[in-house]
């Protein structure tokens, strides 16, 4: 049985988590819509049917807000790496049972962020959903230099702040041909996850999905803060 004593959040807020939900969804990324127009004729958004995106297809658990955005945030800024757990399970519930993979990665983080945050959240998440679907877990990216925070960058910037951010490592030959599951914790345009893929993919990977705990619902008004306080400190909500 779960040692919840060891998670300092209360059952309720643990809880207090919703699935994301829309009407209209791209079939491929799963980005929702206030109504079906930017969507063609199979389902698929603008930026899917111009190959941009690099994964094949993207699953998450809910909208990055309210008490979600606040447990990652406490995860992942402040530390708590028990709260893995939970917000692992969030992510077995986001990805379909039929979904079949050959092996689990995560989203790397630069080795001096990594260092400075103790641990890389996506990592951790990875290693929860390995477990779940009783497959290995590879470390087969990193991430071959430090990029400037995406919060506050256009798409475009996005894109090219992250662009050949990625290596494929050694880990990554025993995924030729092979299904890979990306884990990060949040997406928010999916220019990182797609530079993910790209890279899986030029090493001979034959299909990337991702996965995320949350993501950002552009449905939402625009101009939320994206400076949180943890601890007594400002900390810029970025990876």
């Amino acid at each position: 049985m779960r040692e919840v004593s060891r998670i300092p959040v209360c059952p309720k807020c643990l809880r207090d988590t919703e699935p994301l939900d829309a009407e209209f969804f791209c079939v491929s990324c799963r980005t929702p819509f206030q109504n079906g127009f930017p969507l063609d004729s199979e389902g698929r958004c603008g930026l899917c049917r111009s190959g941009l995106r690099g994964f094949d297809a993207a699953y998450c658990f809910g909208s990055y807000e309210g008490t979600l955005r606040e447990l990652i945030h406490l995860y992942k800024y402040a530390g708590i790496r028990t709260l893995s757990q939970p917000l692992g399970d969030l992510l077995g519930r986001a990805l379909p049972i039929e979904e079949h993979f050959d092996a689990v990665t995560a989203v790397p983080l630069h080795w001096r962020k990594q260092w400075h945050r103790g641990f890389n959240q996506s990592e951790l998440l990875a290693r929860a959903m390995a477990r779940r679907r009783g497959v290995p877990v590879v470390r087969a990216l990193r991430r071959a230099r430090s990029t400037a925070a995406q919060a506050g960058l256009s798409n475009s910037d996005r894109r090219r702040n992250v662009s050949a951010a990625f290596r494929a490592v050694g880990g990554v030959q025993k995924l030729a041909g092979k299904r890979v599951l990306l884990i990060d914790d949040v997406m928010t345009t999916g220019s990182t996850a797609a530079a993910c893929a790209r890279a899986l993919k030029q090493a001979g990977v034959a299909k990337v999905v991702l996965l995320t705990v949350a993501r950002v619902d552009r449905r939402l008004p625009a101009g939320m803060d994206r400076t949180i306080d943890i601890g007594g400190g400002k900390q810029r909500d970025s990876k």
